[in-house]
């Protein structure tokens, strides 16, 4: 009953929240003794103060890959489902640099591509360093931008696959979504006009006020601030051009690694079906043997009893000859006499 999702959650992407994380990765969660002993009981005002708590974000560690606090707060949030403006409010949240981190990682994971954008980006601006805990159990030093950017460009983070994520050059053509300004536009054009003033400090007020209302040099003006917007959506673009060779290039790298393992698994396999093969034939040379062995010890035993037959036949030949056995007493008698005298034995 514990693990189950909330009834009144709904679906997203078509399937049940919790589904989002792999099943392997979700029954170690619910065998922690995190999951059951802090994470027990939940809602989304109580959820708040755990996640104060958090000194450090990651997926699995160990040698038996134990989840991390930071996983189980976010099964338990896509458990419960809280509302969007929640949501919102953990990414909006500047004291607690691990509270928006978490808010940001459960919008990656549910929210729309348009609100993906929207409330991720802006935290490309926050540079404070967060730790994060490492397959082995070592820490790294990490900063939230840079969490930022892998939720935004790879397909996996803290063990948890990533859903798809249109292209920002898709939506802005579509007009779902505004060109993407920089923070340091404004801060490029004062720097401009402070320029444009020091370098006319010396004319007149008249040509002054000529040359900052001058619709020629207000269109320039507009022509510079548009082609920084374009080398802006040009960077993004080769951004994500690069990022998708990068990505062809890994599942192509699979791809090979898969039809080498396969090609290896091949190998050894005729190769034991040969070594199988060959000790088939061994075995069967060892039958044959000691079925030869057999039979010339059987012949041989048979020579032996009839040698010995014959031996037995022949002895009663030889006292046949002497005389000596005849059946009748008196006849043995004189043979044995006539025996001794060298004369022939009567029959």
């Amino acid at each position: 009953m514990a693990n189950r999702t909330d009834p009144l959650a709904k679906n997203i992407r078509g399937t049940n929240p919790q589904n989002l994380v792999e099943t392997i990765v979700r029954n170690k969660i619910h065998d922690h003794t995190f999951w059951k002993e802090q994470c027990f009981g939940l809602t989304a005002e109580t959820l708040v103060d755990k996640a104060m708590e958090l000194d450090h974000v990651g997926g699995t560690f160990g040698g038996n890959r134990k989840p991390t606090p930071f996983l189980c707060l976010v099964l338990k949030m896509l458990q419960i489902q809280p509302e969007k403006e929640i949501v919102v409010e953990f990414i909006k949240n500047d004291d607690y640099k691990y509270v928006r981190v978490l808010g940001a990682f459960y919008l990656r994971l549910t929210g729309s591509d348009v609100d993906v954008y929207r409330y991720l980006e802006p935290l490309y601006n926050d540079y404070r360093k967060v730790r994060q805990k490492l397959a082995d159990g070592r820490y790294e030093l990490k900063h939230v931008d840079e969490f930022i950017e892998e939720l935004l460009t790879k397909d996996y983070s803290c063990d948890i696959a990533m859903p798809r994520l249109k292209k920002r050059c898709t939506l802005e053509q579509n007009g779902s979504l505004e060109p993407r300004k920089s923070v340091l536009e404004d801060d490029f054009e004062e720097e401009e006009e402070k320029e444009e003033n020091e370098g006319i400090a010396d004319g007149s007020e008249d040509e002054k006020d000529h040359h900052r209302r001058s619709p020629e040099r207000k269109r320039e003006r507009d022509r510079e601030r548009d082609g920084r917007r374009d080398s802006h959506r040009h960077r993004d673009r080769d951004y994500d051009r690069d990022s998708d060779m990068y990505r062809d290039y890994d599942r192509e790298r699979g791809r090979g690694r898969d039809q080498d393992r396969e090609r290896d698994r091949d190998h050894y396999r005729g190769r034991d079906r040969d070594r199988e093969r060959e000790r088939g034939r061994d075995r069967e040379g060892d039958r044959r043997d000691r079925a030869r062995r057999r039979s010339r010890n059987r012949s041989r035993d048979r020579k032996r009893h009839n040698s010995d037959d014959d031996r037995e036949r022949e002895e009663p030949k030889k006292m046949k000859e002497d005389g000596t056995d005849h059946p009748d007493p008196e006849i043995a008698e004189a043979n044995k006499l006539r025996a001794s005298l060298g004369l022939k034995p009567l029959r």
